[in-house]
């Protein structure tokens, strides 16, 4: 597991938040990093901004699920 991701999973715990929120949340990490082709460690609040405005409007995903 690399240092970034692991930094995520110990701080999740530490916020005591339940296994399967942990993994919504790694994934969503994920879809994030996968949707700009970099490292997640590489992106920034603008990119943060793009991706939430993908989710809205292409993906028509909700607000809750866009919350996550």
């Amino acid at each position: 597991m690399n240092t970034l991701r692991q930094r995520m999973w110990e701080d999740m715990r530490i916020r005591n938040l339940s296994l399967t929120t942990q993994k919504k949340y790694l994934r969503q990490v994920a879809s994030f990093a996968n949707y700009f082709n970099k490292s997640p460690r590489l992106l920034g609040i603008e990119d943060i901004r793009v991706f939430l405005l993908y989710l809205a409007q292409e993906r028509k995903l909700s607000a809750s699920s866009i919350n996550v």
